[in-house]
């Protein structure tokens, strides 16, 4: 319920301030008198648009304040919804205008936005005039209109308690249903993995392996170039050690007539040159 509105400096009011009682008031006037100012000065307590037209002349600042009693509105959720201090018995709107047309709204002293200012409006005053739409047909404030008339606050915390129970349920649910789905495509990942590994068929120790590849392909050049030279060395026929060794077991042979030792030498160092021609055997192998 509207218990007083206060404004100052609204395009021809220079400060005016009236209290409602319970029940029915009316503002009578003839045409002219102001009716539809006081009414374009609520619409700003509903979030209309500001205007710096709207100030009386001369002036910098207009302000609209209504104080309203909310005892029989049930609106103490939307309060805490908003961070709002909530005073049933006298809760204070105000909008405050400047002469750039720049606006601040308030409710309870607390600075709110436009569109919490008009969703409070919206459940507080209804406005029916001539092209305006009636509260009346929002089935929300029909149900408001019931509670309020009904008056059986124990029904209504009830019923709420219950609805509350149930949207707890149903997000809970929507929760489950959610984690089902995120399961179902962690396992549909975990079965890719699974297929590509398989397919991979890694045996133990691959990774060292191919590390270990990796590093020779790196090299290919620095490796072909030493096992080329590795075999050249070795295996010239005229200079190569297997061909100078060969010859060295020989002519150690022939000295084995008049020194004995010689021929275990001989044996020996043909035995080192076999070994360095398989090992250039093998070199040849891998170039």
């Amino acid at each position: 319920m509207l218990k007083q509105l206060y404004i100052k400096n609204f395009t021809l009011i220079d400060e005016l301030d009236i209290a409602f009682q319970s029940g029915f008031s009316v503002v009578t006037g003839e045409t002219g008198a102001g009716k539809s100012i006081i009414l374009g000065a609520i619409g700003l307590l509903l979030g209309n648009r500001a205007d710096a037209k709207l100030l009386k002349t001369g002036e910098n600042r207009c302000v609209i304040e209504a104080h309203f009693d909310l005892r029989r509105y049930e609106l103490e959720p939307f309060f805490k919804e908003n961070d709002i201090d909530y005073d049933a018995s006298d809760c204070i709107v105000r909008r405050e205008v400047n002469v750039n047309g720049k606006s601040r709204a308030f409710v309870n002293d607390t600075p709110v936005s436009l569109t919490t200012m008009r969703e409070l409006g919206e459940q507080l005053v209804d406005i029916h005039s001539q092209h305006q739409n009636l509260l009346l047909s929002k089935e929300d404030f029909q149900r408001s209109v019931v509670d309020i008339i009904a008056a059986d606050k124990t029904i209504l915390d009830d019923y709420r308690s219950t609805f509350q129970d149930y949207r707890n349920a149903e997000k809970d649910y929507e929760n489950f249903l959610e984690n089902v789905e995120k399961n179902r495509q962690a396992a549909d990942f975990l079965r890719f993995q699974l297929n590509e590994l398989t397919e991979a068929r890694l045996q133990a120790d691959e990774q060292e392996q191919l590390e270990q590849q990796r590093d020779t392909m790196s090299h290919a050049e620095d490796i072909k170039s030493v096992l080329y030279e590795a075999k050249t060395t070795l295996s010239d026929d005229e200079n190569g050690i297997v061909s100078r060794t060969q010859k060295i077991a020989r002519q150690m042979g022939e000295l084995a007539h008049f020194y004995p030792i010689a021929n275990e030498l001989s044996e020996r160092i043909d035995s080192c040159r076999i070994e360095l021609k398989d090992i250039a055997d093998e070199i040849g192998k891998e170039l």
